[in-house]
């Protein structure tokens, strides 16, 4: 097949360091290529590919300081693709609803994954409004607040299964991975740790619109006896990391969508103990992978019953569940069906 992945410029693909939804789009994109397939990447020009690269803007706009408005470079990388959009035979979006006007209005199949939450007031009318523009959901749990969107295929995220390995590493600490901002509660993790007696180290990065957050609310913890800062790291890093913590904390304070972190621990084989928000349950195994728990003091005593569960047998659920290759074969089911549903389509011939 002749595929279009396309991506948000905030990150190259695949990222530096943090970086979610570009993460995913080169996982996609890599094996999709090793598959057979003719892929071509939109993205930014830091990218990194085996498929056909179209550099859409020379560097990834979080860390070009001259874009003040990144608004118009997707608006303008919209309409390069609507203008390719007869080189493919499927068009596969990362940009949240940026396409969905313009790509309605040509004859190429063309699906979006959302990759945010979509619990917002704004979000109603917007989905009422494209409610035939075909998306795909990263976890069932991120349908709930649009359930009127067209909804054709959950497809839950996945890793190259050599990406992140198990290490032998005795686990000494619980780790919090990830991004500091008010809904990650990382003051939860931080108290957690303390009730157990058992140290946190703290891989995170920090964004600017959640600096005044870190400064008020998590920087005096940061100082606590038993909590190590270590900053933002990337996947070299990861699989230490994570194969020496007893377990990853995940006390989130919002709907996630999907949590790539929690499927990069259980890679590592690694215990997750998350709270019951959003699509933890979907992904989590309660009892099997880790545990789902409440509040704080269900979640100290997660810890405590750590010792029942398998990491080998996390990592052989990981395998079985969230590599990067059966989640690009669950799209490319879908593509199949998407294109062979257009050419089944009648179309309206003028009479001679």
């Amino acid at each position: 097949m002749k595929i279009a992945q396309i991506a948000p410029l905030t990150e190259a693909v695949p990222p530096t360091l943090y970086g979610g939804t570009e993460r995913v789009v080169s996982w996609i994109t890599e094996e999709l290529v090793a598959m057979g397939h003719d892929v071509t990447l939109f993205a930014s020009g830091d990218s990194v590919t085996t498929a056909r690269l179209e550099a859409m803007w020379p560097r990834a706009l979080r860390l070009d300081g001259t874009v003040r408005d990144p608004n118009a470079l997707h608006m303008a990388m919209v309409e390069h693709v609507y203008r390719r959009a007869g080189d493919f035979d499927i068009m596969h979006f990362h940009m949240d609803y940026y396409p969905f006007s313009l790509m309605s209005r040509q004859p190429t199949p063309f699906v979006t994954t959302l990759h945010g939450r979509l619990d917002l007031p704004e979000h109603q009318p917007l989905f009422n409004t494209f409610s035939s523009i075909p998306v795909v959901s990263i976890s069932d749990a991120q349908r709930r607040p649009v359930p009127n969107a067209n909804w054709v295929e959950t497809v839950h995220h996945g890793l190259p299964a050599d990406l992140l390995r198990p290490t032998a590493v005795a686990p000494s600490y619980l780790a919090f991975l990830g991004r500091i901002s008010p809904e990650k509660r990382l003051d939860r993790a931080i108290r957690i740790a303390q009730r157990c007696g058992i140290p946190l180290k703290v891989a995170a990065k920090i964004d600017r619109a959640d600096e005044d957050h870190f400064e008020e609310q998590i920087r005096p913890l940061i100082g606590s006896p038993g909590v190590e800062f270590i900053g933002e790291i990337g996947d070299a890093q990861k699989s230490d990391f994570l194969s020496g913590a007893h377990a990853l904390l995940v006390p989130i304070d919002w709907p996630e969508p999907f949590g790539l972190v929690m499927i990069e621990a259980m890679a590592c084989g690694t215990p997750v103990i998350a709270y019951n928000r959003g699509s933890v349950p979907e992904v989590i195994e309660n009892g099997v992978t880790g545990f789902v728990v409440e509040d704080e003091i269900s979640a100290a005593g997660a810890v405590r019953d750590l010792r029942t569960l398998s990491r080998e047998t996390i990592r052989e659920r990981f395998e079985e569940r969230f590599t990067a290759r059966r989640m690009a074969e669950r799209y490319l089911t879908l593509y199949r069906r998407m294109v062979d549903g257009g050419r089944m389509r009648p179309h309206l011939v003028s009479a001679i």
